[in-house]
């Protein structure tokens, strides 16, 4: 459950076996895609991935799918931010592109119009697939969406750190607890995480609040309120700086790696940071739990490819190009490129063999789940209202029921 990494180990170069060499693997000649024969499809893709390499990639990995079946792919990229009003826009003008990348948690809100293919209806095979990360694709029992690679929370700790305090690494709440007090110094802080407004304080909190048996729509009952009060708790007793209420996911890797946090929640996109850090010395393990044996339950985040109701031809076109994007091949590569984890179950674990820093990362996507997995299509307003409830308790301005139960208000209203 523990992943040990030094600055100075070098990641390995993933050797992949042949067995995931499969499905759709892709043309290596930078030609591939283009319809010589002049009769293919002409096909369409829209994603959010504006900037270089990320846009050029993901338009060779789509020219290469279509290929595969005789088409060709014009991509267009529509910066993040603009993205969703994009393609409700496109929903209601009935001209939404044939294949459609979507941000998981928006998943709901987009297949709730009817305007996306169920993938089951169009053959497509998920059988490798983690079951959690299928979960992410699903809207009402019917799956919609595939992500090739995704991404987690899990804890970072300074190993010197531990060491030299002569602390195990902590498992349960009681030992996270215990070690950010003993690690509390006048020079930094035992233990940081992002409680920033909006979803970057929301999606650190999950973890403790699925863990300990919540929903984010039952935010007055028992299981949110202990799971608040442990979290804020650790500020409250100075072991975590009431600054996080204003620090990103970044803010509080800059802490931890000026060594001015010894633990931290966050991501494993700040992994090639932690490996630039002179004289860091760091490792990562599952997210503590309540108590010994629970299961750590974090949120998954990542793109899906989907396929828009386009009709006969194109979305069989559309399906195979989703199945090709989601090779092992492909999925391997992105994840050594990226620092995520692949969603075929074999490359997964393939992953996790080549590069041991992503151990923790793999093991925790297991048991992962959509942030919307209990919120549906309440997630954009059940994020806001609970970010608001975690800083107004660490900042003292609200006790944990009060802020709950003013959060669920919201939400219900």
């Amino acid at each position: 459950m523990t992943t040990r990494f030094r600055r100075s180990a070098a990641l390995a170069a993933l050797a992949l076996p042949l067995a995931l060499l499969t499905a759709c693997g892709g043309s290596s000649d930078d030609s591939a895609g283009s319809d010589a024969s002049g009769g293919g499809l002409e096909l369409t893709a829209l994603d959010y991935y504006t900037d270089e390499p990320s846009h050029g990639n993901t338009q060779k990995r789509l020219s290469d799918c279509a290929a595969e079946v005789g088409a060709t792919i014009t991509q267009s990229s529509v910066p993040s931010a603009q993205y969703n009003a994009k393609v409700l826009q496109q929903i209601s003008t009935k001209s939404l592109p044939d294949v459609l990348m979507v941000n998981n948690p928006d998943l709901p809100q987009f297949a709730s119009t009817g305007a996306l293919a169920p993938l089951s209806d169009l053959g497509v095979d998920t059988s490798a697939y983690l079951p959690s990360v299928l979960e992410t694709g699903r809207y009402e029992d019917e799956l919609y969406g595939l992500a090739p690679n995704v991404n987690t929370l899990v804890l970072y700790y300074n190993t010197t750190m531990l060491q030299e305090a002569g602390l195990a690494v902590p498992t349960t709440w009681a030992e996270l607890e215990a070690a950010a007090a003993q690690l509390t110094t006048p020079d930094r802080y035992g233990f940081a995480y992002s409680a920033a407004a909006g979803t970057e304080g929301t999606w650190t909190f999950v973890p403790f609040l699925w863990s300990n048996g919540g929903s984010q729509l039952q935010l007055t009952a028992p299981e949110a309120q202990e799971a608040l009060s442990f979290y804020t708790g650790l500020a409250a007793k100075g072991y975590v700086s009431q600054s996080v209420v204003n620090w990103t996911q970044a803010d509080v890797k800059d802490q931890f790696a000026a060594g001015k946090a010894a633990m931290m929640i966050n991501g494993p996109w700040q992994i090639p940071s932690l490996e630039e850090t002179a004289g860091l010395d760091w490792a990562s393990t599952t997210i503590p739990v309540p108590q010994a044996g629970d299961t750590p339950v974090a949120p998954l985040g990542g793109e899906l490819w989907t396929v828009p109701r386009t009709g006969g031809e194109r979305e069989e076109a559309a399906a195979s190009i989703v199945q090709c994007l989601n090779s092992p091949e492909t999925q391997l590569e992105m994840a050594t490129t990226s620092n995520t984890v692949p969603s075929n179950q074999e490359a997964a674990q393939q992953l996790a063999q080549q590069q041991p820093e992503m151990q923790s990362i793999v093991d925790t996507v297991t048991t992962a789940k959509s942030l919307t997995g209990d919120s549906g299509l309440k997630w954009t307003k059940v994020s806001d209202e609970l970010a608001t409830a975690i800083a107004a308790v660490i900042t003292g301005q609200a006790s944990v029921p009060d802020a709950l139960q003013a959060a669920q208000s919201a939400i219900n209203g």
